[in-house]
């Protein structure tokens, strides 16, 4: 069975809702999705870079987010015909395990703890595929990265690119 490695925020948890949402409220500010195009929040804002950091070291952050539409189904059909593993680069933020495991545990309990791997580097994923919002990851994975996309990448070229889950059940189903 080929394996299939799924990367979490911005893939099958919705990050940005969240960070924006908080940043907006701490802030007195209206970024929306549509300014991040091309970059992230502290890019877009280098002035409070260290307190956009704050919110994803927070122990409960990652704990709620809401899921992307259609990750459930789609993740569960392509189970029946594929190794699924989530690979999550938690050691960026190692408060975050916790939430993340939560978080998994009760959107995406159909598949195995076993297949849930929190990492650092995901050159070391053993899978055929990798989807993911952030390129960094492909430049030393042996298998075929795609690349989800995320209001940060849309600029990224060069990668087999999915905008969404309907589109990834459209992608293995060839």
């Amino acid at each position: 069975m080929k394996r299939i490695a799924i990367d979490m925020d911005e893939v099958i948890a919705d990050f940005n809702l969240k960070h924006l949402s908080l940043f907006n409220r701490d802030y007195n500010e209206n970024i929306t999705v549509e300014d991040l195009k091309g970059k992230k929040l502290r890019e877009l804002r280098p002035d409070l870079k260290e307190e956009i950091r704050k919110y994803l070291i927070e122990p409960t952050f990652f704990r709620d987010l809401a899921v992307m539409k259609d990750s459930q189904d789609v993740i569960k059909e392509l189970s029946e015909h594929y190794e699924i593993f989530i690979t999550t680069a938690a050691m960026e933020f190692p408060t975050s395990f916790a939430a993340k495991y939560e978080w998994l545990k009760e959107h995406f309990n159909f598949l195995s703890d076993m297949n849930f791997v929190f990492c650092g580097d995901k050159s070391i994923i053993n899978a055929d595929y990798l989807i993911d919002d952030n390129v960094r990851h492909f430049k030393r994975f042996s298998g075929q990265g795609i690349l989800f996309t995320s209001p940060h990448n849309l600029y990224e070229t060069g990668y087999v690119r999915v905008n969404n889950w309907q589109e990834v059940r459209a992608y293995f189903r060839k």
